[in-house]
C-alpha cells in the first residue's frame, strides 16, 4: 500500500505539473479554447495508452505460469528499478530547464502541426508518465498475494487524491514547501524504492537459481544468509518491514543481496555526480 501511493503520488505530481504548463501556455494562445480540447484530447488518449499497456502486462503475466512467470516477473521488477534511477538522473540534469523546454516544444508543434501537434505532445508526456506509472506499480505489486492487492489498489487511489493535494499546495504557498524541496525528498524516496525493487529482483532470481542444480559454492552465495539481524530488526512488521519496502532490508540476507545492493549504491552515487556535472 504505501508503495504503490507513493508512486502513484509521485508520477500523478509530475503528469500534472506538465499539464499546468501547458495549461498555462495554451491561455497565452490566440486560439486558446479549441487548443484545450486538443491537450485533453491528447490527455486522455495518453490515459487510454498506459491503460492498454497495464493490461497487456496483466495478460503477459497470467498467461505466463511457473518459471516463466517468476522469470518474467523478475525482468519488469528489475526494469522498474532502473527506470527509477534513470529518471532521477534524468531530472537532476533537466529539471532546471523541464518548463522552458516543454514551451519551447510546444510552440514548435504548433507552428508545425496546429492543435494535432499539442494533442501529439500531451499524448507523450501523459503516457510516458502513466507508462513509468504502470511499470513501477507491476514492480512493486509483482510479489503481493491476492488478498495485499486490494490494499495496494487503495493506496494507488490515495496516491492520486495525495498529488491533486500537493499540486493545490505548491501552486498556492511555498510556506510549507517549494517544487526544490518536493523533488529532492522525492527523488530520494524513488532512489530508495529502486533500491527495494532491485532486492525484490533479486530475491525472486534467487529462488529459480536454487531450483536449479548448481555448484555447492553458487547455493551459499544465493541462499545462504550472511547474518540474521531479526532479533532486533525484523522485516516482516513494523518498521522494519517499512525499510524492507522502501529501502530493501532485509533481516538475512544473501551474499549476493548485499553484493548487488552496495554496487546498487555506488552506481546511484556516481551517476547522481555525473548528472549534477550535467547540469
Amino acid at each position: 500500500m504505501n508503495q504503490s501511493m507513493f508512486i502513484v503520488w509521485r508520477e500523478s505530481v509530475e503528469a500534472l505539473l506538465v499539464i499546468g504548463i501547458l495549461q498555462a501556455w495554451i491561455s497565452r494562445q490566440a486560439a486558446h479554447s479549441q487548443l484545450a480540447r486538443f491537450l485533453w484530447a491528447g490527455v486522455l488518449l495518453g490515459l487510454l495508452c498506459s491503460a492498454g499497456l497495464a493490461g497487456l502486462m496483466l495478460w503477459a503475466g497470467e498467461t505466463m505460469t511457473g518459471p516463466q512467470g517468476e522469470w518474467l516477473q523478475a525482468g519488469l521488477t528489475l526494469l522498474a528499478s532502473g527506470l527509477m534511477v534513470q529518471m532521477v538522473f534524468w531530472m537532476h540534469r533537466h529539471a532546471a530547464t523541464l518548463k522552458h523546454t516543454l514551451v519551447r516544444e510546444a510552440d514548435q508543434r504548433l507552428a508545425r502541426q496546429g492543435g494535432w501537434g499539442v494533442l501529439l505532445l500531451a499524448l507523450l508526456a501523459v503516457s510516458r508518465e502513466g507508462s513509468e506509472t504502470v511499470v513501477f506499480l507491476y514492480g512493486a505489486g509483482a510479489r503481493l498475494q491476492d488478498t495485499a492487492l486490494s490494499l495496494f489498489a487503495i493506496g494507488g487511489v490515495l496516491g492520486l487524491v495525495l498529488a491533486c493535494l500537493t499540486v493545490v499546495l505548491l501552486r498556492s504557498s511555498r510556506r510549507f514547501i517549494s517544487w526544490r524541496l518536493y523533488f529532492a525528498l522525492s527523488e530520494a524516496l524513488l532512489l530508495l524504492l529502486g533500491g527495494a525493487l532491485l532486492v525484490a529482483a533479486v530475491d525472486r532470481i534467487s529462488g529459480q537459481l536454487l531450483a536449479m542444480d548448481l555448484p555447492e559454492w553458487a547455493y551459499a552465495v544465493v541462499g545462504e544468509s550472511g547474518w540474521d539481524s531479526s532479533a532486533l530488526l525484523s522485516d516482516s512488521h513494523g518498521l522494519g518491514a517499512l525499510l524492507a519496502d522502501f529501502a530493501g532490508y532485509r533481516a538475512a540476507p544473501s551474499l549476493v543481496t548485499v553484493l548487488v545492493l552496495l554496487g546498487y549504491w555506488l552506481w546511484v552515487g556516481n551517476g547522481l555526480r555525473r548528472s549534477r556535472q550535467t547540469a
